[in-house]
């Protein structure tokens, strides 16, 4: 059995069979739904790297029929289709013509040459003729038709993370996990969906009142927002020559005239993949893959349909919507009424009054409240006419002219809630712990129903004297929809002159080797720590705790408050967030305390598992910036600033000047590392400056890297870029009592070359059945399994807790060793 161009095994033999009542015969008449269909050439292989066939095609789509329908009912749905197979030509095919049979459901769209007919695929028959025809992949729109045959608004809103050269599915889940926190500050809950070819999907719902122009805007915003945040990773712009190592997100396919491939929809590749839903948990697994028919089915029938959310239009409503309009609808008299209808005050600390207070002749007040709801966001609050005109920010105020937030307009609140601070319950509205940020009095520049423009002033009444500065809201809804909004920090804007402590991104280091350290500079040589980066800011005895993606890391971890009484007055801090294991750091251990965020949860976490701080920089000093300042003289002014105590380190560093020492100390540094069961080590020039938020080659990673001979037990198929050949193989390490044990998969390393050398080694080595027993089922599901009797090394950074290889690469075939000489290392 080749991994190249052979069948192991085909999806016909993994159970998916061909209709009920069928067999792979030339001619089959059959009735679905009420309705007859000729069905043809059952036995012809579609997909040719498995041998699925068209009658095995058929058996999925009617497996899957009930959440397929669900999701691509209702649209107009354009085919690809693959008459003689995925290894032949593709036709892509809008309207139907007259062969199509007259009880298929259709729907018409105006062109500039006429109407055109397209299918709505609403009932199993229409599948199953779809199938017939070879129309492997069905797309549709983010809109319906309406009872009377017009285009709805669209009801969900749609982003597709494409990898570019150079990157893949884990990049894309990353960058899904980003826009996760985004889509969820706006009040939306998004369902990801692997796209069966190389990227991922995010769909939510919306309440369907938005035209498709409006959600589009919003969407290439949020594109925007994510590549202004993470531009090493994240691009928006559709140019090819600017994706190479990105990740795009392609905010069009929300366009009225735009589809994208249906939750549930095979793709015309190689291997019959689909375009399948996923939990969150599956896209934090290294090993993420798509997923094949088989698979999706089995998935489908124990956990049922994982987007089922997206068609009950399950979003979180807290601070999201509700602004001064009904939908299209005037202001109503009473503009606190939506406000109360939303809030009990028998349940709730916030006011709640009977009436709108009368204006007051004073200078209008504006509050920013800090807002720990289910996710954290900030609301601005704007004194007009007697209530508190409101705007939800999930990612706080804008600090930089170059970057725009997302604003969401919501219901007008009562002027008393500009000094409210307190704890919403669990259950009512905004549920959550609510801080004033900041408070003071405005002056209105512009007022507008599309624009708002007002200096902000600080009056210090929070605790912190902001100062002052211009903002700007435009609305980006539509006139039936207006809570879609971006908050703009003007140019001429003043830095606050009392705002002591900056919002700054942590500096990014290099990755190489003791190689690229050069001896004619001086370094230094710091421990790399197998945890979290955190940015550390101390203000008025409060602590705040920033992941380098602008993630709040507080609440999760609030041991680490002690900062606050071993810091010398305000302060940024640079450090790593790690969960200690007999000295040495676990990252599987901090695992436990990531995202929690309830008080009982995080509280029995903390008792299981306690987290420590590694401070190795300082980037601001009672609101003096000394990024600018070189590394030793920040270095110096950490030493006077931190007292170690409690959770709260500060490690020493090995420091060089230029010339033998710096190779010298390089050396003792990595031994020393290994010898704590460190990663490696950080090398930093001691004369260069911190740059907040950038790479440079001024600090270089420099990691262990471990040799381990592995025994291979068996390879995966591959997909993506491998589709068709080998992807990754199945190694194992023999225990103690000699039995091989599963040590993981490997699928760095593999050149194209070495993929066909492998191919042609493992090749005469097929065998039916694993030669060891404890295989995961993920990785066992399509493996390929051969006799265990070739031993392999590969280079690896070390174990995790359940024995598996982490970051192995490979290196090459060890004829020289049998699996008896192979021993774990480490």
């Amino acid at each position: 059995m080749a991994p190249r161009g052979g069948r192991c095994p085909p999806a016909s033999d993994r159970g998916v069979g061909v209709p009920a009542g069928s067999s792979s015969t030339t001619r089959q008449v059959v009735t679905v739904g009420g309705h007859r269909l000729v069905l043809t050439s059952l036995e012809k292989v579609m997909y040719p790297a498995t041998g699925t066939t068209k009658a095995d095609v058929l058996a999925y789509l009617v497996a899957v029929a009930g959440p397929l329908v669900a999701h691509a009912g209702g649209r107009p749905a354009t085919r690809k289709r693959w008459v003689h197979g995925t290894d032949g030509p593709v036709f892509f095919q809008k309207h139907l013509d007259g062969t199509t049979p007259s009880w298929v459901r259709r729907g018409e769209i105006e062109h500039s040459a006429g109407p055109g007919a397209y299918p709505l695929v609403d009932d199993v028959a229409t599948l199953t003729w779809l199938g017939q025809t070879a129309a492997l992949e069905v797309h549709v729109p983010q809109w319906r038709f309406g009872p009377d045959g017009s285009a709805l608004p669209p009801d969900r809103i749609v982003l597709d993370l494409d990898p570019g050269p150079g990157v893949g599915l884990v990049e894309c889940a990353q960058v899904a996990h980003w826009a996760r926190e985004v889509l969820e500050g706006m009040g939306l809950a998004p369902f990801p969906v692997t796209s069966g070819s190389k990227g991922i999907h995010l769909y939510a719902a919306l309440p369907g009142t938005d035209d498709a122009a409006t959600v589009r805007d919003v969407a290439h915003e949020l594109a925007r927002s994510l590549e202004a945040d993470h531009p090493d990773l994240v691009v928006s712009d559709m140019k090819r020559s600017l994706r190479a190592g990105k990740v795009l997100v392609d905010w069009s396919q929300n366009s009225a005239s735009k589809t994208t491939v249906a939750p549930y929809s095979l793709r015309g590749l190689d291997r019959p993949t689909v375009a399948a839903p996923r939990t969150w948990a599956e896209l934090d697994a290294p090993d993420l893959g798509q997923l094949e028919a088989d698979e999706v089915v089995a998935r489908l029938a124990r956990d049922g349909d994982l987007l089922a959310g997206l068609l009950t239009g399950e979003h979180d409503t807290v601070e999201a919507g509700g602004g001064t309009t009904s939908r299209g609808s005037a202001p109503p008299a009473d503009r606190l009424a939506v406000y109360r209808s939303k809030r009990d005050a028998s349940r709730t600390p916030e006011p709640v009054p009977d009436r709108v207070a009368p204006p007051s002749s004073s200078a209008p007040v504006f509050v920013i409240q800090e807002h720990h709801a289910r996710r954290l966001h900030f609301d601005l609050r704007l004194e007009r006419d007697g209530v508190l005109v409101s705007w939800a920010l999930p990612r706080g105020e804008p600090t930089d002219p170059a970057r725009n937030h997302l604003a969401v307009r919501t219901e007008d609140h009562p002027l008393e809630y500009a000094t409210f601070a307190g704890t919403i319950p669990r259950g009512e509205y905004g549920a959550g712990e609510m801080t004033v940020w900041d408070h003071g009095t405005y002056e209105t520049h512009t007022w507008r129903d599309d624009e708002v423009v007002v200096t902000l002033r600080s009056d210090g009444s929070a605790g912190t004297d902001r100062g002052t500065r211009r903002l700007a809201l435009v609305r980006t809804g539509s006139d039936t929809s207006p809570d879609s909004w971006l908050a703009h920090r003007t140019k001429d804007a003043r830095r606050a002159p009392a705002a002591r402590v900056p919002a700054l991104s942590p500096m990014l280091a290099t990755a190489g080797t003791s190689r690229d350290v050069d001896a004619a500079s001086p370094w230094a040589f710091e421990m790399k720590w197998d945890g979290i980066r955190a940015v550390v800011t101390v203000e008025d005895g409060r602590v705040r705790l920033t992941s380098r993606n602008g993630l709040d890391l507080t609440r999760s971890f609030p041991e680490l408050a002690a900062v606050a009484g071993l810091v010398d007055g305000d302060a940024v801090l640079d450090g790593e967030v790690v969960a200690l294991d007999g000295g040495r750091p676990d990252f599987g251990l901090l695992q436990t305390r990531i995202h929690l965020s309830e008080p009982a949860e995080v509280a029995a976490a903390q008792a299981r598992q306690a987290v420590d701080l590694m401070v190795f920089d300082v980037l601001d000093h009672r609101g003096r910036r000394v990024t600018g300042e070189p590394y030793d003289a920040r270095r110096e002014l950490l030493a006077r600033v931190v007292t170690e105590g409690g959770p709260v380190h500060v490690p020493p560093a090995f420091e060089a000047d230029a010339g033998p020492d710096v190779l010298r100390l390089v050396t003792e540094a990595m031994s020393s590392s290994r010898e704590l069961g460190l990663e490696g080590v950080v090398a930093k020039r001691r004369d260069s400056t911190y740059r907040p938020g950038r790479r440079a080659r001024s600090w270089i990673k420099l990691k262990h890297e471990r040799a381990q001979e592995v025994v291979v037990v068996g390879w995966r198929p591959g997909r993506g870029e491998r589709t068709g050949r080998l992807g990754s193989l199945l190694v194992a390490v023999p225990g103690d009592d000699g039995a091989l044990r599963y040590a993981g998969r490997v699928g760095s390393g593999l050149s194209d070359r070495t993929l066909d050398r492998l191919a042609a080694d493992l090749g005469r080595r097929a065998r039916p059945s694993p030669p060891l027993d404890d295989v995961p089922s993920a990785d066992a599901s399509d493996a390929c399994w051969v006799t265990a009797d070739l031993v392999g090394e590969i280079t690896f950074a070390g174990w995790t807790a359940t024995g598996r290889l982490r970051h192995p690469v490979w290196g090459g075939w060890r004829p020289d060793k049998g699996p008896a000489d192979v021993r774990r290392e480490g």
